[in-house]
């Protein structure tokens, strides 16, 4: 698995474990956010007999011999953030996006031994639409370049798989939220701000729409992927609901207690308006049906911040 100390990687090596499985985990702890966070979200995995982890950047690892012997990959290594990704930094985005989504493809073209290869994408390929977002649709249309890099590995999935017969399946993830969640995302933020009594900034009006979906959802729709009969494909995996961020924020108000102090900022480059999946390939061809509806989520998340200040 690649990214395993971020926060779905890390969760998902935690499940794979505890179904018995063997695991492992390659991440090079990138400075985006603090590298003792992500040291932390290992902290079980390192417990475990059944996992190896390999701090090393994948571009500069010799793959082939650490991965000839597995069944699965699972590639959720990335540079997120939409924000961040304009200007100088956009380097490391073609960098951790494409480079390495390239070098995974090609080592595993080589040992031919995965009977699955599972791909971490992103709804932000889609860019601004009306509507369900539906993995058909020629709409594919980014407006940041994180998502234009997402898209471009997502293609060279297609490619490989087409070209090399790879079996690979790329997730859109929807907005992802849980325990965990990197403290640059939204409800981290607003969480946090909200328990300490401090100003949180609202990027536009508040008026926003995102289709949101909880960290365990994300996990099991990982392995259901690696189990599913599905030789490649791309799928939705959403939370099943839309919320906008005034009423996720109202919401944060009553799980907490504690009164809002909202500024609002403005709209920033590369943010859509909304974001709403449509499931039912993934229904269909994985049997994925998100179980923890937002309230639920949002309690969970809470907690979690609660009691694990960092």
């Amino acid at each position: 698995m690649t990214g395993v100390a971020g926060f779905i990687g890390s969760s998902l090596a935690e499940k794979l474990l505890k179904e018995n499985f063997k695991v492992v985990g390659i991440d090079c702890f990138t400075d985006y956010y603090s590298k003792n966070i992500k040291k932390k979200n290992l902290t079980n995995c390192l417990k475990n007999e059944h996992f190896t982890f390999i701090q090393k950047n994948i571009l500069e690892l010799d793959l082939e011999p650490i991965i000839k012997n597995s069944q699965c990959l699972f590639h959720q290594a990335a540079q997120p953030g939409v924000r961040a990704s304009w200007g100088s930094q956009f380097d490391t985005y073609v960098k951790d996006n494409i480079l390495v989504t390239q070098k995974n493809l090609e080592s595993a073209k080589e040992v031919k031994t995965f009977e699955k290869i599972v791909m971490a994408s992103s709804s932000s390929v889609y860019g601004n639409q009306e509507g369900k977002m539906i993995e058909e649709s020629t709409l594919t249309k980014p407006i940041s370049p994180y998502g234009a890099t997402k898209l471009v590995a997502e293609n060279l999935g297609n490619l490989y798989a087409e070209n090399f017969d790879l079996p690979v399946i790329s997730l859109r993830y929807f907005t992802v939220y849980g325990p965990r969640q990197r403290p640059d995302m939204a409800f981290s933020k607003f969480i946090r701000s909200n328990i300490s009594n401090k100003e949180i900034e609202v990027f536009g009006d508040g008026n926003q729409i995102r289709d949101f979906t909880y960290i365990s959802d994300i996990v099991e729709a990982n392995i259901l992927s690696m189990n599913s009969s599905s030789k490649s494909g791309i799928f939705n995996i959403g939370g099943g609901s839309t919320h906008s961020v005034n009423q996720i924020l109202e919401m944060i108000k009553n799980i907490t207690g504690n009164e809002n102090i909202i500024k609002f900022k403005p709209k920033q480059n590369g943010d859509v308006f909304k974001t709403e999946s449509d499931i039912e390939k993934a229904r269909k061809n994985l049997n994925y049906s998100p179980k923890i509806d937002i309230k639920k989520g949002l309690e969970n998340q809470f907690q979690w911040i609660l009691n694990n200040s960092q």
